[in-house]
């Protein structure tokens, strides 16, 4: 089977305007079997978002609209492509609750989600880890030291694979290094290896799958999937399943850099 596991839509405040079935078509011209709709969810009632433009996810008042264009999708489709209707929830620190909730109400509507961190909190502040190198400064210059980011960063996944999100908590854990998306500019001089291995142990411990993500290959200031490859062989080692996701913001880059990253056997 070729699946593309992480693709968003146009739902998304911070891709493209590519419609639902330009993504579709550009999964048959490649011959992929299965994809995944994981459009970033809507943040949690009572966060706001800290990014400069406010665009991290699609709003609540489109969860509705979105559900039933994707039911609409699966069925004009369903004789050439097995399409899942998907969610990319973020875990933010204190406010599970709220996720839990949500993910309560729409949870039996989805085939296929991922849980991902992309915020941090530090001295009672959120920021998104990825959203610029300029704004990824910034979140260094509060924590003092690049090695500190990283540190809360993984602190912060751990906690995602541990936390009780209830029934629909997603199984597969999204991009786990995306601290990595800047390293060009940012180099962390720390390791943290110890540390990884403890995320692949839990990870491996609660029967989670790990997100394959092609799209640090095409960061400049990454130029690595995530997660990077001692890891993948790490996860292999633990048969953890690893399911490649382009995270394709735009149709073109749906399937992005497949058979090079998959001549690897899970």
């Amino acid at each position: 089977m070729k699946v593309d596991k992480h693709i968003h839509t146009p739902f998304c405040p911070h891709g493209s305007t590519d419609t639902l079935e330009r993504y579709v078509d550009q999964a048959l011209s490649l011959g992929f079997d299965e994809i995944s709709f994981t459009e970033h969810a809507p943040l949690p009632e009572g966060f706001i978002d800290p990014t400069p433009l406010k665009d991290s996810a699609m709003s609540i008042a489109q969860m509705e609209e979105y559900l039933f264009q994707l039911e609409q999708l699966k069925k004009s489709y369903e004789q050439s492509i097995k399409i899942n209707i998907g969610l990319e929830v973020d875990y933010i620190v204190h406010f599970e609750k709220q996720t839990t909730r949500f993910l309560d109400e729409y949870g039996p509507y989805l085939d296929d989600s991922i849980l991902s961190v992309h915020f941090l909190k530090h001295a009672g502040q959120y920021y998104c880890l990825d959203f610029s190198d300029d704004e990824f400064a910034r979140i260094i210059e509060s924590f003092s030291t690049v090695e500190r980011v990283y540190e809360a960063y993984y602190e912060t996944v751990l906690d995602s694979i541990k936390s009780n999100l209830g029934h629909y908590k997603p199984n597969r854990i999204g991009h786990i290094t995306l601290v990595h998306k800047f390293q060009k500019r940012f180099p962390c001089h720390q390791d943290f290896n110890e540390t990884m291995m403890t995320i692949l142990n839990e990870v491996q411990h609660q029967s989670l799958q790990l997100d394959y993500n092609a799209a640090g290959l095409y960061k400049p200031l990454c130029q690595e999937a995530y997660p990077s490859s001692w890891i993948v062989k790490e996860a292999q080692k633990k048969k953890i399943p690893l399911v490649y996701g382009s995270d394709a913001h735009c149709s073109k880059d749906l399937g992005q850099s497949y058979n090079s990253l998959f001549p690897l056997r899970f």
